[in-house]
Parts: C-alpha cells; sequence; structure tokens
C-alpha cells in the first residue's frame, strides 16, 4: 500500500496520527495501492483488478461500522506508469463512543497477482469517560449550577428559590436484539433524617437500538427549590430501571441547602 489516511472531509489534507477526533464526527478515510500486476488484454492494453475491505474496530475491539467492501477493476495503457488504484470510504463515529485508540484493519488482494496485503490504521477518539459495569448503575452523578453542563458544584450547595441540576450517566444495562436497550429513571429528594420529601418516580426514558451499542445513557434531573425550603443536608436519590435486562438500582448523592 502507496498510502493510507485520514482526512477531515473527501480528498481532504492528510490528517497527522496525533490528531483527535471527537464523538458523532465523520471520519474519511483513503487508500492509494502499489505494487500490483496487471493481466494482458490487447495491444498496450492491461488491466487491473483488485479488491479490497476495511474493518473499523474500538478500543476493545467491537466493530464499530459494518465491514466496506469494493473492487477496483480498471484498464490501463504504459502511458499510465504513474497511475495509482485508489479507494475511498467514509464512516461516522457514534455520538456516545468511548475514548481512546480506534483501528482501521485494510485488506487489499491482487486477484491477477493472487496476492494479499494486510495494514492497519489507528486514530484517536476524545469520548466521555464512564467507567463500565457489569450491572445497572450510575457513573458520574453530579450537581451542576444550571442546564449549561458545565463544572460540577464542589461543594454541592443550592440556595432557596435555586433550580437543583444533576447530571449522570447510566451504564451496565442489557441489549436486546440489534443491540436495543431501553431505561427508565426518576428522583427523590431525602432529608438528612432519611423522610422523602420530594419523589418524581418516572421523570424520564431513552430507549434505542443501533448497530454500534451504546454504553451509556446520560440522564439529568432538575428541580425548582421553593423560595421557603428549610435550610440543611438533603440526599438526591437517582432510581434506574433496565427494561430489557429486568434490573433495578439507585444511585444517592448529597447535596445542601443554605441562606
Amino acid at each position: 500500500m502507496e498510502r493510507i489516511a485520514l482526512h477531515q472531509f473527501e480528498d481532504g489534507p492528510v490528517l497527522a496520527p496525533n490528531h483527535m477526533f471527537l464523538p458523532g464526527e465523520t471520519v474519511f478515510f483513503s487508500c492509494r495501492l502499489t505494487g500490483y500486476q496487471a493481466a494482458v488484454t490487447g495491444n498496450d492494453q492491461r488491466s487491473v483488478r483488485l479488491t479490497w475491505k476495511i474493518e473499523v474496530t474500538d478500543p476493545a475491539g467491537i466493530p464499530l461500522v459494518s465491514e466496506g467492501s469494493g473492487e477496483i477493476a480498471e484498464p490501463i495503457s504504459v502511458q499510465d506508469k504513474n497511475w495509482y488504484p485508489k479507494f475511498l470510504q467514509h464512516f461516522n463515529i457514534p455520538p456516545f463512543a468511548p475514548g481512546g485508540a480506534y483501528h482501521i484493519k485494510v485488506t487489499a488482494t491482487d486477484k491477477v497477482a493472487k496476492a494479499e496485503l494486510n495494514s492497519q490504521l489507528d486514530f484517536q477518539v476524545r469520548g466521555h469517560a464512564v467507567e463500565s459495569s457489569p450491572v445497572l448503575t450510575a457513573r458520574n452523578l453530579r450537581f451542576e449550577k444550571d442546564d449549561t453542563d458545565g463544572p460540577p458544584l464542589d461543594p454541592a450547595v443550592y440556595r432557596p428559590g435555586d433550580t437543583l441540576w444533576a447530571r449522570f450517566d447510566i451504564t451496565g444495562y442489557k441489549y436486546g436484539e440489534k443491540n436495543h436497550y431501553s431505561v427508565e429513571y426518576g428522583l427523590a429528594i431525602l432529608r438528612e433524617s432519611g423522610d422523602q420529601v420530594f419523589a418524581q418516580p418516572a421523570a424520564a426514558a431513552d430507549s434505542s437500538e443501533a448497530y454500534y451499542p451504546q454504553r451509556y445513557v446520560p440522564g439529568a434531573v432538575s428541580l425548582n427549590l421553593a423560595a421557603d425550603v428549610p435550610e440543611g443536608n438533603y440526599t438526591l436519590a437517582i432510581t434506574m430501571a433496565d427494561k430489557v435486562g429486568g434490573q433495578m438500582s439507585e444511585a444517592r448523592a448529597p447535596f445542601r441547602i443554605q441562606k
């Protein structure tokens, strides 16, 4: 293979090896082949017959997209001595793909020479870090000041009349056919004594399916605090249900209300 490369758009500049992709981006791949043999088909005429396939996998070796493949069958003449067979492919990085090193495995076969060549190109994705779990759980539970997904509050302190914002990542749920998942979650607020002062058992739900399994579901809850809510220490309880795997789970985080 004369060159394998990645681009931000078709036939764009070749990206540096340390380029960092983001979940949701489209990756453009190109490959130029050399060293092939051509079959003689007539006076000053020859032809090439090449096939190719690429496989893209995530850091765990799970296929990111379905395998791509194609064929290059072209007549060439002696004037085409500087011609390089080339193929292009593009694919999308899923929106919730994890960070790490991804791999593009390329196989090219010369049908005339009956030879096969394999190569690999790695690229980096900067994804949201969510630790995996064998069972349903919430990761990265944090309180925030508003709905802009800013830095976590530390300490988590709100004033009466504020809006409480919390975000978390649900993982560890099971998959059905075609990587189908279905989760629901709710919330409750507990006083320091353990008494429940508010509950919303069915705050939100999320379900989908895709070729690539979605590793986590981002969750968010908000609650308008009354202007006369008593000061003190409270606990936010997130309840989660895995509708495919039949799992239930709860996650808790403390916060404080003070004037």
